[in-house]
């Protein structure tokens, strides 16, 4: 089922502010523990798609290391997180950046930020045996073919096990749930008519691990943004 996870998936769970350059650009602080957020399996998008922008959203890109959860668990240790790992995923987590400067300021959630349909961009699973070492993998982000996004796994904040630990303590993770471990800096906007190219590559050996490629085009019907401020 794991293998399956975009189709029988019950949840992502997306890690925020996970790499420091990625704090630093964005003004945010550091966090003292992990802090995350839940995405709907709706928002899934297999690579050779589109990503649709929502009429008034200004859009971001954020390139992540998934996590495939295989056996499930509640209170998992750190020291046993990594058999919970089936395998492991290249995603894009999309952010309404507009919609969430305003709802950060108001302290409220980010659903609406990161739910719509299509913003998250995902390739197929990777056999967890392919990845000798998922702290050290480069991923990268091109739009139309430039270089925007390209960090190292290694320099996560709070390593792997440490976010299934806390993961679980609060909520039960579930086979075929996606753990999104968060974005290196660069973030930044795609508009109609772009290309936008990933990959994960072992650092160690600089095998291509994943590649996934997506268009970009605006949503003409649907949700409005209209700022309140």
């Amino acid at each position: 089922m794991a293998a399956y996870f975009a189709r029988s998936g019950k949840k992502i769970v997306a890690i925020g502010r996970n790499y420091a350059d990625h704090v630093k650009e964005l003004k945010n602080a550091l966090p003292k523990e992990p802090f995350f957020f839940l995405k709907p399996t709706t928002s899934y998008l297999p690579s050779g798609g589109i990503i649709e922008i929502p009429r008034g959203i200004t859009a971001h890109h954020e390139v992540e290391l998934g996590l495939v959860i295989g056996k499930g668990g509640r209170d998992i240790s750190e020291a046993n997180a990594e058999e919970h790992i089936a395998g492991y995923a290249l995603a894009i987590d999309m952010t309404a950046r507009n919609l969430q400067e305003e709802v950060k300021k108001k302290g409220l959630p980010w659903s609406t930020v990161k739910g719509f349909d299509t913003f998250t961009p995902v390739g197929s699973y990777i056999q967890k045996p392919r990845i000798a070492d998922p702290q050290n993998l480069n991923l990268w982000l091109k739009i139309n073919d430039q270089i925007k996004q390209n960090g190292n796994t290694s320099d996560m904040i709070f390593r792997i096990p440490r976010l299934i630990q806390h993961i679980s303590s609060i909520m039960t993770l579930e086979e075929g749930d996606l753990v999104l471990t968060g974005t290196p800096a660069g973030v930044g906007p795609v508009v109609a008519g772009d290309k936008v190219e990933c990959a994960l590559v072992d650092a160690a050996t600089n095998e291509e691990l994943e590649r996934i490629t997506f268009g970009v085009a605006d949503r003409p019907t649907g949700y409005l943004y209209q700022p309140s401020y």
